[in-house]
């Protein structure tokens, strides 16, 4: 994504004219707005990427990239949390008419998010502490977290304000069933996709 893709001009948009000219000089980084705060992360390693394709497979097969819903990567979920924050989520679960659903910045209303996923890199805390607050206040269903520092798989229901009110952490040797409002089941076998993702880069 470049400043020159964007649908609308961004004078009266400081911080997302700023977070743009981030990405144009810093290719493969991902830039996010969260609380009125710029967060770049540099771009994941190559155990990240696997654990993500390990992780979108389940999904693949339960049916759910199909024309009722979409599992895609790097997706912008607009945050009703500031004037300008947005998120870009690893891995996203959404509804089939996404695209009927563009706010701005190539960002989509959360309304038509199922659940989003974070695999950690050395920014863990973020997805741990900011993202779970952010996606919660979007009121996104589900949020799963692929926690590669601690060895452990979080997923978070039933968003309020500030944070989730269920959140269940499992470990290595379980295989989690993922919560209804998917459209269909989803099982992810944790130690698998902990060994994927490998251990966490030092930061």
């Amino acid at each position: 994504m470049s400043a020159a893709s964007v649908e609308r001009p961004h004078d009266d948009r400081p911080l997302i004219a700023e977070a743009n000219r981030l990405m144009d000089r810093n290719p493969g980084y991902r830039v996010e707005i969260i609380g009125g705060q710029i967060l770049v992360s540099p771009p994941p390693d190559g155990a990240h990427a696997s654990a993500l394709t390990n992780l979108m497979l389940p999904f693949l097969a339960a049916g759910l990239h199909g024309a009722e819903s979409q599992v895609l990567q790097g997706i912008g979920l607009w945050l009703p949390s500031g004037a300008e924050d947005y998120a870009v989520p690893d891995l996203a679960l959404v509804d089939a008419d996404f695209q009927e659903h563009l706010v701005e910045n190539n960002c989509y209303d959360p309304i038509c998010f199922r659940l989003v996923l974070e695999v950690t890199s050395s920014n863990y805390q973020s997805d741990l502490r900011t993202k779970v607050s952010a996606y919660a206040g979007a009121d996104v269903p589900v949020y799963v977290i692929v926690d590669r520092k601690h060895q452990r798989l979080h997923v978070l229901t039933d968003p309020a304000e500030g944070g989730y009110g269920n959140h269940r952490i499992h470990a290595p040797g379980e295989i989690v069933t993922l919560p209804d409002p998917l459209g269909a089941k989803v099982a992810l076998d944790v130690a698998e996709i902990l060994a994927a993702g490998g251990p966490e880069p030092a930061s």
